[in-house]
């Protein structure tokens, strides 16, 4: 432990300290040199001789060196405060009830600064200033010694101190106190009894002996308070009022709170209802039991019971005391958790309620206190009447039907709401135009119009559909928009009706389909690639493109002439390849199905089965079509494009992320489209998906390694066979 701070040098206070230079009364002038200087009081006489009277300190600690810590006093004693029990005797010269008073007080010793404040505890009703009666300061000692200050070494129990002429007696201390002075080689004194005061005992026995006329009945509910605050039961009930007009029941939610056994009320309004809406059905208070002979009158119970003990015998004037035993007192009951109960009658002054159901946590207190386990609630609620069908007039042929309807809604015509998210999801984003064409002719007889070819597009966004007509060269008739782009009605429907007519939907076309737009008859006879595998994606909304459910219906009708159709198999293989081709394949199912399935069915499942065909990609024709790419719009910029992939490889290897390398490519506005710039990239990978941009640039630079162009060689798996057995 560092030894205790050594108190300022003889002939500079505290003041100084402060920056106030201020001298003190033992310092005398003397001669230095033969020049007249202000000489301390620790300078000795000749010889090094103190001087009478004079006392020297010495300069060194009591503790030996390496003791303790090395931290200044105010951080080795940062927090650490002596606290000692102590008093004073006051004489009272003024009074007669009293010669002499004991204040008792704290005194405490701050290790940091060697500062003392004493504090003397505030009694009630004193009539004393009490609190801090002397500040945090360092005290000087009492004379003759009044150049020193308090130090730690002054204090011990049943010792007296002296601060500014006023004596303190200490009686005791707390114990880190004792462990300290213990530490610091001090030979504590055994405590000493501490005084009561005289005329406190004396004021203590007067309050004693005293009866008050009303005594303060204290009932303790901290603990519940503290225990249940913010738990609340809460119970559904129903209150059939029998003097209702229309004898309807009222609901209401009953609060239970455990804090203080308080119930409050609420009714649940309909809306509609004509009643006004409360914000209490019950304030929130103590719900008394219904006694048997009816509500209380006012003024029966009462928190006190008074006695009248002559009557009317002496002059007319009654006399009265407190009857303490409350012989006469009226005990009422109040509703607990205990008495609350699914299916229970409570009567809310007067109301007989109905407890039908309650929550969650009111559930769980009474399975936890009660073991209760049955919660089965009591049916109150009446069906609701049902809603009455809301008929519409029928269209009457102006503007649309969505519009027309509209205005039937409401007093105010709207426009009609389109599906915004749908557009949304469904509107053209980059290569996915959301968009269904198929390929369709006539259905006619007519020479003229059977070859015609037309266009149909299927809009998904908003379910328009648009017909554009096939131009043919000499065939007369000009080709181009043949149908302006909108909802199409299905024929076959009423015109004035007031239900919504249908529409068609892009279920209803697929390749085989046969639809009428406007009179005009089409056989939808091919579809482009992308609305084939849009309607394979999204099989949960085509059946015509869900192999299950199309494999599943063929099962069905081909199990009982499996011997057939294995013999037609082998007769279309007969070099046992295991594969056949589409039209064979076709001509089998429609002669199985007798014409069950559509055209779109038989193309799925081929499609399924079929034998895919790969190509072989080669990295030479890449970088021949990269260069000449490059070459037509003029890049010549390697070297910046090396120097920035060499500088953003801050390891140096060799190597860049796949995503890395692509940024810079895009930020360097490399002259390449995106499918072949991944495509070179990805040539230029290694097992850990680090492209060797080196080897890129080189095989890039049509310059110093130009590569001839030359054409891919097609290797199908299978020639002339698309359809595996």
């Amino acid at each position: 432990m560092a030894p205790p701070p050594q108190p300022l040098p003889p002939g500079l206070s505290l003041g100084r300290t402060l920056g106030k230079e201020k001298f003190h009364k033992s310092q005398h002038w003397g001669f230095c040199n033969n020049v007249a200087m202000l000489v301390g009081e620790d300078k000795p006489g000749i010889g090094g001789e103190p001087l009478p009277g004079q006392k020297l300190k010495p300069k060194y600690s009591v503790f030996p060196a390496g003791m303790g810590s090395d931290a200044p006093a105010w951080v080795a004693f940062d927090k650490q405060v002596l606290s000692f029990d102590a008093y004073v005797e006051e004489e009272v010269p003024d009074k007669n009830q009293e010669l002499y008073r004991i204040r008792h007080c704290k005194i405490y010793f701050y290790l940091e600064d060697d500062t003392i404040q004493v504090i003397e505890p505030r009694v009630k009703n004193s009539g004393i200033v009490q609190g801090t009666i002397v500040r945090r300061h360092r005290i000087p000692l009492p004379p003759p010694n009044e150049d020193e200050y308090y130090t730690i070494h002054h204090f011990n129990i049943n010792t007296e101190v002296i601060f500014y002429a006023q004596r303190y007696k200490i009686t005791d201390c707390d114990q880190f106190t004792k462990n300290f002075l213990r530490k610091m080689g001090v030979r504590l004194n055994p405590p000493a009894s501490r005084p009561d005061d005289p005329y406190t005992k004396e004021r203590q026995k007067i309050l004693d002996s005293m009866n008050p006329l009303r005594p303060y009945e204290r009932v303790d509910t901290l603990k519940q308070f503290l225990e249940h605050d913010g738990h609340v039961l809460r119970f559904f009930c129903v209150w059939d009022d029998p003097e209702s007009m229309f004898h309807d029941p009222r609901e209401l939610v009953l609060h239970y709170y455990l804090s203080d056994d308080t119930i409050d009320m609420k009714e649940i309004t309909p809306v509609n209802s004509g009643r006004d809406a409360v914000p209490f059905f019950l304030r929130r208070d103590k719900l008394p039991k219904y006694a048997p002979t009816g509500l209380y009158q006012p003024g029966t119970i009462t928190a006190r019971t008074v006695l009248n003990v002559f009557g009317n015998l002496v002059g007319n004037r009654g006399r009265y005391i407190l009857d303490n035993r409350k012989t006469g007192a009226v005990h009422q009951e109040f509703y607990r958790d205990s008495d609350l109960k699914i299916g229970e009658v409570i009567n809310v002054w007067g109301r007989k309620i109905l407890l039908c159901d309650c929550d969650e946590f009111t559930k769980d207190y009474y399975r936890t206190k009660y073991g209760i386990e049955d919660f089965t609630p009591v049916p109150y609620k009446t069906l609701p009447p049902p809603k009455p069908e809301k008929t519409f007039p029928p269209y009457t042929g102006f503007g649309s039907e969505e519009d027309s309807l509209c205005s039937c809604m409401g007093l105010l015509p709207k426009p009609p709401q389109k599906d915004f998210k749908k557009f949304l999801e469904k509107d053209r984003s980059g290569l996915e135009s959301n968009i269904l064409r198929f390929l369709a002719k006539f259905v006619t007889d007519s020479p003229v119009d059977k070859d015609r070819k037309f266009i149909i597009c299927y809009f998904l966004s908003d379910d328009t559909i648009s017909v554009y007509e096939y131009t043919q060269r000499n065939s007369g008739i000009l080709g181009g928009k043949f149908l302006e782009r909108g909802r199409i009605k299905k024929p076959g429907q009423e015109l004035f009706k007031s239900e919504p007519s249908e529409y068609f939907k892009a279920q209803d076309l697929f390749v085989g389909a046969r639809v009428c737009f406007h009179g005009h008859n089409f056989h939808l006879v091919d579809a482009d690639e992308y609305t084939i595998n849009y309607m394979e994606k999204h099989a949960n909304e085509f059946s015509v493109a869900d192999t299950g459910f199309i494999l599943k219906k063929l099962k069905d009708i081909a199990e009982p002439r499996s011997r057939e159709i294995r013999q037609v198999f082998a007769a279309t293989d007969p070099e046992h390849t295991k594969v056949i081709a589409y039209e064979p394949f076709r001509n089998l199912i429609v002669s199985i199905t007798d014409g069950a399935f559509s055209e779109h069915e038989i193309m799925t499942i081929g499609r399924y089965y079929g034998v895919k065909e790969e190509y072989e990609t080669d990295l030479h024709l890449l970088l021949a079509v990269a260069q000449e790419q490059l070459k037509k719009n003029s890049f010549e910029n390697f070297g910046q494009l090396s120097a920035v992939f060499v500088y953003n490889d801050c390891e140096k290897c060799g190597v860049l992320p796949y995503q890395m390398c692509r940024t810079i490519c895009k930020s360097f506005k490399l002259p390449l489209v995106d499918d072949l710039l991944e495509a070179v990239l990805t040539m230029f990978e290694d097992d850990n998906k680090q492209v060797e941009y080196k080897k890129f640039l080189d095989g890039l630079n049509w310059r110093e390694n130009q590569i001839p162009a030359f054409q891919t060689i097609r290797l199908p798996l299978k020639s002339n066979s698309i359809f595996k057995l």
